[in-house]
């Protein structure tokens, strides 16, 4: 248990962040979750109107330091290429 007045104040904070965080990855792992569905179906219209939607949540994870800038741009890399597979 925390001792010191800045200690415990440093506890609220860092579960008041890890609460927010927890909700931004499900924000993201759902926005993908999506796009994958999308592929899934072989549809890409709606894969790509799906990944239109999940690619500004990736990257304002990766902003916001949720995930790493290089993991949130090779997603939404990997994800499009998957994508523009569907054309053949």
């Amino acid at each position: 248990m925390a001792n010191t007045t800045s200690a415990r104040k440093a506890t609220r904070q860092i579960a008041r962040k890890t609460e927010i965080n927890k909700a931004r990855r499900s924000l993201l792992r759902g926005s993908i979750r999506k796009v994958e569905e999308a592929i899934a179906t072989g549809d890409r219209n709606a894969a790509m109107a799906a990944l239109k939607q999940a690619e500004p949540v990736i990257m304002r994870a990766a902003q916001r330091g949720v995930v790493h800038k290089n993991n949130a741009s090779r997603k939404v890399s990997r994800l499009t290429h998957r994508i523009a597979k569907l054309a053949k």
